[in-house]
Order: C-alpha cells, then structure tokens, then sequence
C-alpha cells in the first residue's frame, strides 16, 4: 500500500479532530541532543525535527497502521510505584526493539526526562486485530515486556517510545499514580482519548466512537461507528492520543512552578482506586468529553465535600458511557457509548436531566470553526488579579475548537456564589453569532468549580507558539486559592 493511502487512512483519525486546533502538541521527548546505538554500534539520532517523523532520511521513523512496524498498548489502567505494568508489542518484520520510558514533566523546559532504558527484547508479528461489531480488541497479543515500576519512581505521566532496530518507532502513553497525599489531583482523561482511537488506521479494521470503514475503504460518521471501544489495542498513528497535547502542556507548566500533584486517570475516579475527598482540587487539564455515572458521582461528591474542581478545557462530560470486563475478564477495558442507538436511555447527560451545567456551571455549545479572542469579563475578580487583563480586554485565539456557555434554561448547581470570567462572541460553522463563556463558582461546601470553556486554555500554560501570560496568571491565581483554601 502507497504512502498516499497511509496518508489517507492517518487523515481518517484525524477527520473529527478539526474541532481541536492544538491536536497533540509537540512531543517533548523528541529531541535533536540525543541518540542511541543501532545493533551496528553505528550511533543513530532522535528525531531531530519532525520532518524526520515522516521517513526522512538520518532518523526513526513512525510506525502505521498498515504496516505495523512496531506498535503496542499496555495492560491495566493506571500503575502503582512497585506494581508492575505489561507491554503488548507487535513487530513487522520480526526483529529486536527497545523501550525507551519518559517522564513528562518541566525538567529546565525539555518537556520530559528519559527515565529508563529496556534491555534489548526480541519482537514479534502479533495476531491480527479481533473484531466484533466493529469494536477492535487486542487483548489475545503475548506480553512483549514487563515493566517493574520501582518504588522510588515519581508519580506522573509516562510515555514508552517503542523503537526497532531498523528505526520505526511508536508510543505507549501510561501513568503512575499513588494515594499519597498532594494538594492537587491531575485526572488524565483516558476515557475520553480511547472514545477517540481509530486504531488500526488500515482503512478496513479500525474504528473509534467516531469513525469506521466502508468495504470500499470509505470513511463513515458517528451512525455507523463503533458502540464499543477496547481498551487492549494501542492507539492509531504515532501510538498517542489525539488530545494527549493538553493534559501535557498543563503537566509542564504546573511542575514548572512547583505545584504539589498526584497523578490518576479516569478510570480510577470511575473504580474508586482513588479518593477524590483528599485532594483540595482536582484537575481536568484536557478535553475530557466521556463520562461514567461512578465518575460523575465521584467529582460531586468531592465537590460536597469541599474539593475544588477545575476543567481546563471545553465540551465536557457530555456523553455518558459505561465501562465493562474485556473478553479475559479484566475490570474496565471496554468502553461503551450508545450515542441514541439502540436499547437503553440517551447518552447525553443532559437527554437524561443531569445537565452538564448542574456541575459545571457551564456546558457544551458548540465547535469554534477559527480561532477567536477570549473577551475578559469582571476583570476586577481576584482571578484576573496582577494580570493586567480590563473589561473588554481580548486574548487573541483563546476560544478556539470548542466552547461552552452558561444555559439560561438549565439549573444551576446549588452555590454561595457565582460569576461569569468571559463572554466572547463567535460565529460557528453557518456563520451564526455565537458566544463562549468561562465560569467559576462556589459551591456550599466551600469548593471552587471553575469551568474555562474553550480548548485553547490548556495550550495558553505551555504550548510554543499559544502561550499567554494573563492566562498563567489566572490559572496561578486559580490554583494558589484553591491549595490556600481560601
């Protein structure tokens, strides 16, 4: 197969992620400073741009989905320093790779730490992709390598770079995490990067709760996609998730600036293998659209008892979906989202009368076909404080993939008190005026919600080209309340 079609089937993945302008971000462990040793002894470098990613000549290249050069998941969710955590590797041709593991993290502005080196592991070409009414399971692949987390290892986001001796190379995001105690916990949206993997991007296999393939290789919408998603199967292209840019950029810019962070995902707020009431915040620092009845329950009942919430993102908990056992019976590695089809109630929280607003303060208006400014409002609240930002103020490209605003017909969350931080005019994909709104208010309890409402805030922390200082100052403002329990 050409290069033009795996060019055709990487778009495909990429179809729905027009609403999301920042995509995955750079790739701070992709650095032009480093290099390894081939079986040579020949010394081969890192990427040293991204053209390099592609197949240039004089560095790795991707793995695709229709070759499989080397591409693998891991098993379980989340880990635990001294648990240990299982690679799924195939390898096409059969040769040696080796795992590469990063941290990601400030680390003087690299982005990440390469932390540890796997021994050199014999690779193999895994059976093919089961399929089963369009969902796309792995989990028959043989354990490729076992990963010992040793205890002193720092809680955080992690990624495996798979690399073959021949120079393909692919991801496998995973997170170490721990109930010790930290002001804030940064909730990685697993669920929601997994509703959005096309894996395998092959043009007749994959399929997300977005997309899938026609016999003819033609790719169809949201009516004729998967219902069920699996967990076991790596994630299509380069290995990471679409959306991963966001919770990345907000990890650098927090450990930058020395705030305290536990690390979990969302299926351990979904499980309970984490209590949410120890924290004084909890963080969703990237689009995090797909929600659990067990995680909604979980951030409510933190925010009655005082945890502060913060959403740094736009459309979220919008879908409601269930999580089930895989085939093996291992607990929540099967994602399903009915989206209005077949038995059962509607998948939206708000078709249900649990209206996203009545947590956030805000919900889900719609997709920002182009970048527009972000208009401060009360810009004498403590969180504009020292940002220099007036009423009326514009931050250039700040609402920009997707926006909530507040829902004048929707309840209201109970509260002390409430204000509206922005009110930015738009216009959506017909051309109509439309507005964003950023929301915060103060829950009885004495917890802080605050909702941004648009993609663009994450990137605004930490993304090269997207930073804004008024907006690391209102997010530091934010966060040193919430950590003050002011």
């Amino acid at each position: 197969m050409g290069a033009e079609q795996i060019r055709r089937w990487e778009s495909g993945a990429l179809a729905h992620a027009v609403s999301d302008p920042f995509g995955q971000g750079p790739l701070p462990w992709l650095r032009g400073s480093e290099n390894y040793f081939d079986d040579t002894g020949q010394m081969v470098p890192w990427y040293a741009d991204e053209t390099l990613a592609g197949g240039g000549a004089g560095g790795p290249r991707t793995a695709d989905d229709v070759r499989r050069q080397i591409k693998g998941f891991a098993s379980g969710g989340a880990v635990a320093p001294g648990e240990s955590i299982d690679f799924h590797v195939t390898v096409d041709p059969p040769q040696q790779f080796s795992v590469d593991v990063y941290r990601i993290g400030h680390y003087g502005g690299a982005g990440a730490a390469k932390i540890t080196t796997s021994p050199r592991l014999s690779g193999i070409v895994q059976p093919a992709p089961l399929t089963a009414d369009r969902t796309v399971s792995c989990h028959h692949w043989w354990q490729s390598w076992r990963l010992q987390v040793p205890s002193y290892w720092s809680l955080g986001a992690y990624v495996a770079v798979l690399t073959t001796a021949d120079g393909y190379r692919s991801h496998i995001p995973f997170t170490v995490r721990d109930s010790h105690p930290a002001d804030l916990l940064l909730v990685l949206p697993d669920v929601t990067w997994q509703a959005y993997n096309l894996y395998p991007e092959d043009g007749h296999t994959g399929a997300s709760l977005y997309h899938a393939w026609d016999e003819e290789g033609r790719l169809l919408g949201e009516e004729e996609a998967a219902i069920t998603v699996s967990f076991d199967r790596p994630y299509a292209g380069a290995g990471l998730p679409l959306h991963v840019g966001h919770a990345y950029d907000f990890i650098r810019w927090a450990e930058r600036y020395g705030y305290d962070l536990a690390y979990a995902e969302t299926r351990d707020l979904h499980a309970g293998r984490v209590d949410p009431t120890r924290y004084r915040g909890l963080v969703f620092p990237g689009h995090d659209e797909y929600w659990s009845a067990p995680m909604r329950k979980a951030a409510e009942r933190a925010r009655d008892q005082g945890t502060s919430l913060v959403f740094l993102s736009a459309n979220t908990m919008y879908w409601q979906v269930e999580l089930g056992p895989s085939p093996s019976g291992v607990p929540d590695r099967l994602l399903t989202c009915r989206k209005r089809r077949g038995p059962g109630r509607p998948a939206l929280w708000r078709e249900v009368d649990r209206p996203e607003q009545q947590l956030l303060g805000i919900q889900y208006a719609g997709r920002v076909p182009e970048p527009h400014p972000l208009v401060v409002r009360n810009a004498g609240h403590w969180l504009w404080e020292a940002t220099g930002a007036g009423d009326g103020d514009e931050l250039p490209g700040l609402v920009a993939g997707e926006a909530d605003r507040y829902f004048p017909r929707t309840p209201l969350p109970d509260h002390d008190s409430r204000i509206l931080l922005a009110h930015s005019p738009y216009r959506d994909g017909d051309g109509a005026l439309r507005h964003q709104e950023t929301s915060l208010y103060r829950a009885p309890s004495g917890a802080w919600v605050f909702a941004a409402g648009t993609f663009a805030w994450s990137p605004a922390l930490d993304r090269p080209g997207h930073v804004d200082a008024r907006v690391q100052r209102a997010t530091a403002n934010l966060l040193d309340r919430i950590c003050k329990r002011d």
